[in-house]
């Protein structure tokens, strides 16, 4: 269960994420994160959120962003607002880390699918920032909070994660692991 103060850490390039507020600490609406991306590149996908906005205010070194299909960026003190529904990313380009606060509203689950995700980067089960095809799947289908790749129609994600996640349940994905936040999805 996502708490505040907690601090998840990629093992593997050191980026970590703190939580300074929960959905539960909000009531629900939003999920503050303090964020430290020592990696250079795109961490995951060109996504879209279908319910929430996210916001980034710079607090060292640049932070590059995606929106509209145009790259751009911002610096310590900037700020930055990427819409629900628009395509967008958020990634570190420059040689030195980045840090900024990033905002989620409203929280929904995504403080669960951030633990979630952490503890799948460790365990090794996320390559390149990249959920294997059926983790995604089952993710898209059964998280509360949907995202989608900005690469594929909509409606081909939702009818292949309709059609593919009874299947990928039953070999034992999950949108949300137990193991890695005590509850499943």
């Amino acid at each position: 269960m996502p708490k505040k103060g907690q601090i998840l850490v990629d093992k593997f390039t050191g980026d970590s994420f703190e939580f300074l507020e929960t959905g539960k600490d909000t009531d629900g609406k939003r999920v503050v994160i303090k964020v430290m991306l020592k990696s250079k590149g795109q961490t995951v996908d060109d996504h879209i959120h279908v319910l929430q906005d996210e916001t980034f205010k710079v607090i060292s070194g640049r932070m590059t962003y995606f929106l509209n299909g145009e790259k751009h960026f911002i610096k310590q003190g900037e700020e930055v607002t990427l819409p629900k529904n628009v395509a967008h990313n958020h990634y570190n380009t420059d040689n030195e880390p980045v840090e900024y606060i990033q905002t989620i509203s409203p929280a929904i689950d995504v403080d669960y699918f951030i633990e979630n995700l952490f503890g799948m980067i460790n365990d090794g089960k996320v390559k390149n920032g990249k959920l294997p095809f059926l983790q995604a799947m089952v993710t898209l289908k059964y998280l509360e909070s949907p995202s989608y790749l900005a690469s594929m129609p909509r409606g081909l994600q939702r009818g292949l994660s309709t059609l593919l996640s009874p299947i990928a349940r039953g070999m034992g994905y999950r949108a949300i692991y137990e193991k890695y936040t005590g509850i499943e999805k």
